[in-house]
Formats: C-alpha cells, sequence, structure tokens
C-alpha cells in the first residue's frame, strides 16, 4: 500500500480531519502533542501565514522524533510553488481550497494524496477528472448536508470531507454521515489556538462523536 492509500484509509478510520494554524512553532508544536494524546493520527496543518512553512518544518521534525505513525498534511494550498515547498520538507498529503489541476498533477507525480475543495457539482466534476480520490466540501456550513445528499448519486464511488462550520455536536455529525460523507474536517470548531486547556477532552468528544454519529 502506497502513502497516498494509507493517509486515505487514516482520513476515513479517523473519521474526521483536524485542522489549525499558529504562526508560533512552540505552541504548534504543543498543541500536535495534544492531538496526538487525544487519538489523532493524521492531521492537517494550514497555510494561512508566512511563519507556515517554518513552522510546518518543524511540525515534520517533531513528528519524525516523537510520534512516528502520525500523517502531517498541509492546507490551503493554492498554487504549484506552495505545494512544491511544502512537499519538499515532507508534507505526506496536500488540501485545497479549490481545484488547481497543476497542483493535482504535482502532488500525484510524488504518489501523495491531493484533497482539493469544491463547491459546485463543475468543480467535483473537475476534481475527479484530475482523479482525487477525497474531495473536500467547502465552506461546509453554507453548502449543508442537504448538499451532499444531492449530489451523491451524480458522483457514486467518489469520497467526501465537509470542512467549515462542521459542529461538535451529534444531529450535525449524523446529518453528514447520513448523507454520505466519510469523514469531517474540523478546525476553529475543535482547536482554538488561544486556549487549548480543553483540546484533548474535545478531541476525545469529537472522536466519540464521529464514531457514534458513522453507526
Amino acid at each position: 500500500m502506497n502513502l497516498k492509500e494509507i493517509v486515505l484509509d487514516k482520513i476515513i478510520e479517523q473519521g474526521m480531519l483536524p485542522l489549525f494554524f499558529h504562526h508560533d512553532k512552540a505552541e504548534s508544536i504543543a498543541i500536535l502533542r495534544t492531538l496526538y494524546q487525544a487519538g489523532i493520527r493524521v492531521f492537517e496543518f494550514t497555510n494561512r501565514g508566512p511563519e507556515a512553512l517554518a513552522v510546518f518544518e518543524h511540525l515534520v521534525a517533531t513528528r519524525d522524533l516523537e510520534m512516528p505513525d502520525l500523517y502531517l498534511g498541509i492546507g490551503t494550498i493554492k498554487s504549484v510553488n506552495e505545494a512544491h515547498q511544502f512537499l519538499q520538507i515532507g508534507a505526506d498529503f496536500i488540501v485545497s481550497p479549490l481545484v488547481n489541476p497543476l497542483v493535482g498533477s504535482l502532488v500525484h507525480e510524488q504518489r501523495k494524496l491531493w484533497i482539493p475543495g469544491c463547491m459546485t457539482p463543475t468543480e467535483i466534476y473537475t476534481a475527479q477528472e484530475q482523479e482525487a480520490a477525497l474531495i473536500k466540501l467547502f465552506p461546509a456550513n453554507i453548502l449543508g448536508p442537504a448538499f451532499m445528499s444531492s449530489i451523491r448519486d451524480l458522483f457514486k464511488g467518489q469520497k467526501f470531507m465537509p470542512t467549515g462550520g462542521v459542529e461538535i455536536e451529534m444531529d450535525n455529525l449524523k446529518a453528514w454521515f447520513k448523507s454520505g460523507v466519510c469523514a469531517v474536517g474540523m478546525g476553529s470548531k475543535l482547536i482554538d489556538p488561544k486556549d487549548t486547556s480543553n483540546l484533548v477532552e474535545n478531541t476525545q468528544k469529537a472522536l466519540e462523536f464521529v464514531a457514534e454519529a458513522r453507526q
């Protein structure tokens, strides 16, 4: 099994993909360790600031030393240059808020997972044409589970993950999994970089809710 398949399986198995950005290296490493302690084994750091590349490099180094079974991806990748920079320093997968076929080609060349963001059936079709194994529905709070239910039969067999506004709340999670998604992305609803005092508890709660919601 190659890295692309391993990461995809891990995301589906975990049922959710936590994501966050923090400009500080030490704080980011502390959050990563906390998520790992809570049971997270695949995670997305987001490219939301000029410090992202340097911080991500430190996250990869920490992972290699302390958490060898953790898979680290980078999100908010819009250009080939951004993708290339993060792949060079060890990103296990690439997440985008949009569909850039050139980014997809680069990631595929390295046999890694590319997760483009889509909001319309045309974008989903374009992502499929570029062999996206997993598609991010973004922004999820605008689209909603009803959108997923409506387009599911148009794209049978395609794996979807909503991101942006997914709640740690049973009814919301049940609605998403019932609509046909294979996992959910969780950012600010799960991780507040300014207050991580309840992060272990919240993460474990989210994992439990996801497990129950998908039954």
